[in-house]
């Protein structure tokens, strides 16, 4: 997984750092371009190739979408285009493994901020700092969510998808610091202790979370149902998710 996200990321890259390319409106009205079409071709060959009996669910492939299994792999190979289409560089490659509705393995790659996050062999989540070559893994550290000061929260929050409702939520908790942050990357952020809570009041798909949650997990924290607390799974009908809070251990949540 690890090579097919670096492999991803420098297609990705290539086309980022390119000349003006092309814009296109899938049937959802979401935007996809050449970058998440060639980072959907080289992740689902790979893991097609690695893992031949698991299900593969990925965004780019509508097709995928009415597959099911109890053991899955998911996979959004761009998440965050608006801000690639932008040039904002807050993208990122994700592939996820989910058992019995649980992500336990996912890795997040932020190729233009040079952020790598998975979770290794045990499931703990590791950062590797760059250089990153493919055939080589530099050096890492376990990360950790960080213990929260009650009286001072740092949150983040979409920075495409902000509204009423998630302000109101935010509201409820005495906030010292509130930042944008755009694609999986809000889970990371939780997972290396530089953010506490992250509510997120608006549609995403299993493919849009699914990588952050488990290297969220792996590093002690949570994420939950926004209408009722209970734990976020995975493999639901039409692969959408419900409105959902991911925060560290030690957070007192407020009820939405």
């Amino acid at each position: 997984m690890r090579r097919l996200a670096l492999e991803a990321g420098d297609a990705i890259m290539e086309i980022y750092n390119g000349p003006d390319f092309e814009v296109k409106t899938k049937a959802d009205a979401s935007p996809v371009t050449a970058a998440d079409e060639a980072a959907d071709a080289i992740i689902s060959t790979g893991l097609r190739a690695a893992f031949p009996d698991v299900t593969l669910i990925t965004e780019e492939q509508a097709e995928s979408h009415a597959l099911k299994g109890s053991e899955f792999l998911i996979v959004d190979p761009l998440d965050g285009t608006k801000e690639f289409v932008h040039r904002r560089g807050d993208f990122t490659v994700n592939i996820a493994y989910v058992v019995n509705g649980t992500p336990i393995r996912g890795i997040v790659y932020a190729p233009a901020k040079q952020r790598l996050f998975y979770t290794d062999s045990e499931g703990q989540s590791l950062e590797e700092t760059g250089p990153f070559e493919i055939g080589k893994i530099g050096a890492r550290q376990h990360i950790s969510v960080a213990v929260p000061n009650p009286e001072s929260l740092r949150v983040v929050a979409s920075k495409s998808h902000r509204d009423e409702t998630t302000d109101a939520y935010i509201a409820k908790y005495s906030v010292s610091d509130l930042k944008s942050a755009g694609s999986s990357l809000k889970f990371c952020l939780i997972a290396t202790g530089e953010a506490d809570l992250y509510p997120r009041a608006g549609r995403t798909m299993e493919w849009d979370t699914a990588a952050g949650h488990a290297v969220l997990s792996g590093a002690g924290g949570t994420v939950v149902r926004f209408e009722d607390l209970a734990p976020l799974t995975y493999g639901k009908p039409g692969y959408e998710n419900p409105y959902f809070i991911a925060y560290s251990e030690g957070v007192n949540l407020q009820k939405s």
